[in-house]
């Protein structure tokens, strides 16, 4: 009997996500505000969804779920500062 347990989840895809999410959650904040944290937590979480993408494929595809959420949050962010969000009153 074998006492290792293989582990399901990706810790970075999981990061990626919570960063992604709270850079989305921030974007909206006025006066440039939101543009930097939020601009600045979406690019770390752009960095973690690479990293956790390929950590996924690398196991088959375990804990890509995650990622794939992380990147639509990112692609959300970009899309609300591209349109003035973090800048506008």
């Amino acid at each position: 009997m074998s006492s290792y347990v293989e582990r399901r989840s990706n810790p970075t895809a999981w990061a990626a996500f919570w960063v992604a999410l709270l850079g989305l959650i921030l974007m909206p904040i006025p006066l440039f505000i939101g543009l930097i944290l939020g601009g600045g937590l979406s690019l770390v979480a752009a960095v973690l969804v690479v990293i956790a993408l390929l950590k996924g494929l690398a196991r088959s595809g375990k804990g890509i779920a995650p990622v794939v959420f992380a990147a639509i949050f990112v692609l959300l962010t970009w899309g609300g500062i591209s349109i003035g969000g973090g800048t506008i009153w």
